[in-house]
């Protein structure tokens, strides 16, 4: 079951603890929260007291059987993640997991090949990659404000959150891992692991794990339950500044330093300057993150945190582990696998974008890194694909086209020479309307032709034809012909692309199409196929 474009999804939280509170108040003031289960019943009937008109469904298994909801959000602890995440992708509904998505790359990616058969979003909470300050470091060192990143390190530390049944490496880390992946763009090459277990056997509560980077960067991440204060700070060190992130701080949590090194008499001589406050939106992370999910339920969007990235995260996870258990050791990490698909030299495709396999990219087409493409889809030349579009499998995209945020194309897709897809109705320049962005979905087979305009907010339905020039401003039907400005039915598809002998105005009526024989029927502006091809 999925939600509907413009309607909230509803929610079932698989997990009443400490971080589901958190995520209950969240899902609760957006609408969506509707049911609640825990396996210790009084801490699913705490939350659900709170808010009005949330149910207790018993035990988290409950919750799946519930045909009106829509997706979970499982907060249980990471040991159960794995089958409570596969149990609700195989009752149909869409899932977000807290970090870590399971306690193996293996587990991870298994349940990724899941998600995508059974065409189920999966997104992971690795929460600190909606953090604003995480937004503005990220946007700062794409844009070459630090200059040349050199080393990176991150502290999280506390005393308390003492856990059994996974270290402080696979409970604290996940977020540090998560973070340094999408700041640098790479995976390491090598990672080294050490730490102490002083609580219980086998357990570490006090890790620090060294990565090495292809680029030349270095970077640490020292993380422990066994610390005397609160400590979130990760320090990043550039060529022209220095920034810090200190999450424990309620402002100026990031900061930018322009310190330099002066080379005086062949000496080193370091010259610092006044620290420069970055400012960021006062927003949750919790919050946006939430958002996030919500708007990918409803409008089939990858996520920012997708399996993909989370089996990334956990890749890192692993070999720390290694290099833990066999006392420091360093780990090697395999180069990512060979890219199956064709990039045209002078294309862009930026990192963290999902190419499906034979997909062809061609001349200055460019890719944005939260982009999904399905498998054996042609991009032409100076066609631009914007962060989060989702397009599915052999969809082929002609010349000089931008498919904007909010865009969804399902598999087989045509779009003709230069169309145009919008995402605000009315914009201004001089007015922000970001947030106002309107999904467009185009359905299954549909055609798109040569210089037409999709108004965004409308759903383009399956093997519909949208002839050249013409503007949509209405939902077009399925198999239905759409001509002029604004755009009319005129007629009646096959889904070979052929026109069916249907008339516009009949109540009733039934006819095969000429060219392949399929057989259709349409009551009112309703158009059905009888039979399927071959």
């Amino acid at each position: 079951m999925t939600a509907s474009h413009g309607q909230t999804p509803r929610v079932a939280l698989l997990g009443c603890g400490q971080w589901g509170r958190n995520l209950a108040r969240n899902l609760a003031a957006l609408g969506a929260l509707a049911v609640v289960a825990d396996e210790k019943p009084e801490a699913a009937f705490q939350v659900a007291g709170t808010y009005p008109g949330v149910r207790v469904a018993g035990l988290p298994e409950a919750a799946l059987r519930d045909p009106a909801i829509d997706a979970c959000v499982i907060a249980t602890p990471p040991a159960t993640h794995v089958a409570l995440a596969r149990a609700t992708l195989e009752a149909g509904k869409d899932v977000f997991v807290e970090k870590p998505l399971a306690l193996s790359a293996a587990d991870g990616a298994t349940l990724v090949a899941l998600a995508a058969r059974l065409g189920r979003i999966l997104m992971v909470g690795h929460v600190l990659e909606y953090h604003p300050a995480v937004d503005a470091l990220h946007a700062l060192v794409a844009a070459g404000e630090l200059g040349k990143l050199r080393y990176v390190y991150s502290n999280r530390l506390n005393l308390g959150r003492i856990r059994t049944e996974e270290n402080a490496l696979w409970s604290f880390a996940p977020h540090d891992v998560s973070v340094l992946l999408r700041l640098l763009g790479e995976r390491p090459t090598e990672v080294a692991c050490d730490g102490g277990s002083y609580l219980s056997h086998d357990v570490a509560d006090v890790t620090m794990s060294t990565l090495r980077f292809a680029s030349g960067v270095r970077a640490h991440i020292f993380v422990s339950w066994l610390h005397p204060f609160k400590e979130q700070k990760l320090v990043v060190v550039g060529d022209a500044k220095m920034a810090v992130f200190d999450d424990t701080r309620t402002t100026g949590k990031l900061t930018l330093y322009p310190h330099r090194v002066d080379w005086i008499d062949r000496l080193p001589v370091a010259v610092k300057e006044a620290a420069e406050p970055v400012d960021i939106p006062a927003t949750e992370p919790l919050d946006a993150e939430c958002r996030h999910f919500l708007e990918c339920v409803a409008t089939r969007r990858a996520p920012r945190t997708d399996g993909a990235s989370a089996v990334a995260v956990l890749e890192v996870l692993d070999a720390c582990q290694r290099s833990l258990e066999a006392g420091g050791t360093p780990m090697t990490l395999a180069p990512a696998a060979p890219a199956r698909f064709f990039v045209h030299p002078t294309a862009t495709v930026d990192s963290g974008a999902q190419i499906g396999d034979g997909t062809r990219i061609w001349h200055y087409a460019h890719v944005m890194g939260r982009a999904h493409l399905g498998r054996g889809c042609t991009l032409g030349q100076n066609v631009f694909v914007a962060d989060t579009v989702v397009i599915g499998d052999n969809v082929k995209i002609q010349n000089n086209v931008a498919v904007y945020e909010g865009v969804v194309l399902e598999d087989d897709v045509f779009c003709g020479p230069s169309m145009v897809f919008t995402n605000v109705v009315n914009p201004r320049s001089h007015v922000s309307r970001k947030a106002e962005f309107q999904p467009t979905l185009v359905r299954r087979g549909a055609t798109l032709g040569a210089n037409s305009t999709i108004v965004c907010g409308h759903t383009v339905g399956r093997y519909a034809f949208v002839g050249a020039g013409a503007v949509v401003t209405r939902d077009v039907p399925d198999y239905a012909l759409v001509l002029g400005a604004p755009a009319r039915v005129a007629g009646w598809m096959c889904a070979c692309g052929v026109r069916l002998p249907l008339a516009v105005d009949a109540r009733k009526q039934s006819a095969g199409c000429p060219g392949c024989g399929a057989r259709y029927a349409r009551t009112g502006r309703r158009v059905t196929a009888k039979e399927t091809q071959g």
